[in-house]
C-alpha cells in the first residue's frame, strides 16, 4: 500500500472535565481525568505531545449536561460516571500551554448560539496573539437542550435556523478579524501614534441577526482569522462546514462510512469557489496500541471493565435527543418497531461492522460507547495500527486524525512510545513541524507564511491590505454591489 504523499495530520482529542469519550475511566489507577482543572496536568500533556509533534490539541466542549437519558432534565446517570460534567471553559488555559511550548496548536470549541460575535472575536484575538498565532476556533452551533434552557431559552433554537444564524455570525467575526484594522495601521516606530486612527475602522454590521458597529477592540492577531475547525454532518452542518471551515472533524464507525461525507463536502467546496484540497478532514479514532495484538486487546478490556455504562447511555442521549431508558434491557433496537429511526439507522451500521450474533440492547450499546463515543476504535500493534490508518487514508480520503483517548495521559504515552515510531519509520508523519514556532495555519497547512485565510476562502475578501483607504468590499457596498 503506497503512503500518502504529505505526512498525516495528528491531533490528540481532549476535553477539560474528568471524562470525555470515556465515562467512569477516571477510576483507573493510571487515569489523571481528575486533573483537569490542574493546569500543570495540561501544560505537561502540552509538552509531552509537542515532543512527539502532534499538529494540536483539539478542546471539545459543551455548555450543558447530558440530561435526556432516564429524563427530562435528569443529570442521576451523568454525575456519578463524570460524563463531560463538571467541564471547564477551555480558552482561558490556552495561554499557560502555548507559553510552555513552541509549535503545538490549540483547537478550541465555542458556540455561535451563546455568545455574541464581538464577544467572541476578542478573546480569540488574545489568545492568538499570547500564543504567537497557534490557535483554532472549531465552530459550533450546540447541540444540548440543557444549554438552551440555561441560556434562558425554553428549548434549543431549530438545527437549520442554528446555521443560517452562525453564517451571519462569521461575517461578523471576519470583518472584526480582518476589515477593521489595515494590516499597517499599527506603526512600528516607538515615537508618535501607537496606531494611524485613519487604519481603524467601524464595520457597521447590520444584518438580520446582529447589529455590531464596531471597530474590533483588539489589533490583528498572527493569524487575524484563527485556524477554522468545523464538525457539523447534517446537511446545514456539511454546507457550513464546505463555506467556512479550513479543517473538518468527522466521526464514523468505518472508513467505508466517513467516505461519502468527505466526498459531500469536497464536492460542495468546490461549487462554493474554493481548492477542495485546502480543506484539510480529520477522522476522529481510538487507538490503543500494546507490543502486540494480544497485549492490545488484553488492555482494551482490562480498561472496558473500569467504564460506567450507564454514564455512556447519558452521553447517547445528549448526542442523539433520544431517551433510552424508556426500553426494556433486553430488546434489541434493530426490531424494535417504535425506536426512532435515527437509532435504528445507527445500530444497524454498528452491528454489520461487529461480530454476528450480538443483541443491540441498551448494554450492548453502551459497552459500544464505553471507550471512543462513536468513532472507530484500532486495537493492536504498532503494525496492525499503522496498517489500518494507511487504509482510512487511502479508503475515506483523510488528511489525519483526531485521536482521543481511553485514559489520559497513558493512550497518549502509548501511542508516543509504540505507534509514533512506526508511523515515522513509514514516512506516514513529519519528523518535525513544518514550520517550527510558527502559527497553526502555516503548519496545518504545511506552508510557510501562509498565516492568514486563503484568497479562495470566503472570510478574505473582508482583508483591509496596506495602504488600502477602506476595505475593497467596503468599496463594492458603496459602489452598490453586494456584499
Amino acid at each position: 500500500m503506497s503512503s500518502p504523499k504529505k505526512p498525516f495530520i495528528i491531533n490528540a482529542f481532549a476535553m477539560q472535565a474528568p471524562g470525555h469519550l470515556n465515562p467512569g475511566l477516571f477510576k483507573y489507577s493510571a487515569d489523571q481525568g481528575r486533573k483537569y482543572n490542574d493546569i500543570k496536568h495540561w501544560i505537561s500533556i502540552a509538552q509531552k505531545l509537542e515532543k512527539a509533534k502532534f499538529h494540536a490539541i483539539f478542546f471539545a466542549d459543551v455548555l450543558g449536561g447530558y440530561d435526556v437519558y432516564k429524563g427530562p432534565a435528569n443529570l442521576e446517570p451523568t454525575i456519578p460516571a463524570g460524563s463531560q460534567f463538571p467541564i471547564n471553559d477551555p480558552l482561558y488555559s490556552i495561554a499557560a500551554m502555548a507559553a510552555a511550548t513552541e509549535s503545538i496548536g490549540f483547537g478550541v470549541t465555542a458556540s455561535t448560539t451563546y455568545e455574541s460575535p464581538y464577544a467572541l472575536a476578542r478573546k480569540f484575538s488574545t489568545v492568538d496573539q499570547l500564543s504567537n498565532g497557534r490557535v483554532a476556533w472549531n465552530i459550533v452551533t450546540s447541540y444540548l437542550d440543557s444549554a438552551a434552557r440555561n441560556f434562558g431559552l425554553d428549548t434549543q433554537i431549530e438545527h437549520d435556523e442554528r446555521y443560517r444564524i452562525a453564517h451571519e455570525y462569521l461575517d461578523v467575526t471576519y470583518k472584526l478579524w480582518e476589515g477593521s484594522w489595515r494590516d499597517d495601521a499599527v506603526t512600528a516606530a516607538p515615537k508618535g501614534s501607537y496606531a494611524d486612527p485613519k487604519g481603524v475602522r467601524q464595520i457597521n454590521h447590520k444584518g438580520k441577526y446582529y447589529d455590531v458597529p464596531g471597530p474590533h477592540i483588539c489589533e490583528p492577531s498572527p493569524q487575524r482569522t484563527p485556524f477554522l475547525f468545523q464538525a457539523g454532518t447534517s446537511t446545514a452542518g456539511k454546507k457550513f462546514a464546505a463555506t467556512h471551515a479550513e479543517a473538518i472533524f468527522l466521526n464514523g464507525h468505518t472508513a467505508e462510512l466517513v467516505r461519502p461525507s468527505v466526498d459531500s463536502i469536497r464536492t460542495q467546496a468546490k461549487v462554493l469557489g474554493r481548492d477542495p484540497q485546502s480543506i484539510k478532514i480529520v477522522a476522529g479514532l481510538l487507538v490503543i496500541v500494546a507490543e502486540t495484538d494480544g497485549k492490545a486487546n488484553t488492555k482494551y478490556e482490562e480498561l472496558a471493565s473500569y467504564g460506567d455504562r450507564e454514564g455512556a447511555l447519558a452521553l447517547f442521549g445528549g448526542w442523539s435527543g433520544y431517551d433510552l431508558g424508556k426500553y426494556g434491557d433486553d430488546e434489541d433496537f434493530r426490531f424494535i418497531d417504535n425506536a426512532p429511526p435515527a437509532v435504528r439507522s445507527m445500530v444497524n451500521h454498528w452491528a454489520s461492522n461487529s461480530p454476528q450474533g450480538l443483541t443491540w440492547n441498551k448494554k450492548t450499546i453502551a459497552e459500544h460507547l464505553i471507550m471512543g463515543g462513536n468513532g472507530a476504535k484500532i486495537i493492536g500493534s504498532p503494525k496492525t495500527v499503522a496498517d489500518e490508518l494507511e487504509r482510512w487514508i487511502k479508503v475515506a480520503d483523510v488528511d489525519g486524525f483526531n485521536f482521543s483517548y481511553a485514559t489520559i495521559p497513558e493512550t497518549f504515552d502509548d501511542m508516543i512510545d509504540f505507534l509514533i515510531p512506526e508511523l515515522k519509520q513509514r514516512g506516514l508523519i513529519w519528523d518535525d513541524y513544518a514550520v517550527p514556532g510558527g502559527t497553526l495555519r502555516e503548519n496545518y497547512l504545511g506552508v510557510k507564511g501562509q498565516n492568514r485565510l486563503s484568497e479562495s476562502h470566503p472570510g478574505a475578501k473582508f482583508f483591509w491590505k496596506a495602504g488600502e483607504e477602506v476595505p475593497a468590499y467596503a468599496r463594492e457596498k458603496a459602489n452598490g454591489h453586494a456584499e
